[in-house]
């Protein structure tokens, strides 16, 4: 009798053991994380393809988070699949960092992707960010030219 009872209680444990796995996980992702957040998608002035406003484009991503992140081989894509990875870099406790399309001196809050050409459309698209295991961090869209950016 004794193992029929522990064969009907291991279902009921193990559940109870999944739920509070959840509940626990849902307070750490709540508390912060990796994100972007703000778009910069039609750089100030005529296209004109000069690295200023080339560098006029960028995407802001922000760490929510109570530390450091490391950004190694994570990927900032657009629609097209125009593809940044990040050098080993790492994101402090509530720092930003800017991602630049055009070329310049990489700093711990900038950082250029050195392209000739702008990657994000004016009329819309996606910016995606995942980790290096590409799993989805967040992505942000638009679709309308007016503002020229966007908050996410």
């Amino acid at each position: 009798m004794r193992t029929i009872r522990l064969r009907a209680a291991l279902p009921a444990l193990a559940g109870a053991a999944l739920l509070t796995g959840t509940l626990l996980d849902v307070p750490a992702e709540a508390a912060g994380g990796v994100k972007i957040h703000h778009v910069w998608f039609d750089s100030p002035g005529p296209d004109n393809r000069s690295n200023k406003s080339l560098n006029g484009e960028w995407v802001q991503i922000r760490n929510t988070g109570g530390s450091a992140v490391s950004l190694k081989g994570w990927v900032l894509k657009d629609a097209s699949n125009h593809r940044y990875v990040f050098p080993n870099v790492k994101i402090g406790a509530g720092k930003y960092m800017k991602i630049h399309t055009g070329s310049g001196k990489d700093t711990a809050s900038d950082k250029y992707q050195g392209r000739r050409a702008y990657v994000w459309n004016n009329d819309k698209d996606t910016a995606t960010l995942t980790k290096a295991s590409g799993a989805k961090v967040w992505s942000c869209s638009w679709t309308t030219r007016d503002p020229s950016d966007k908050y996410c």
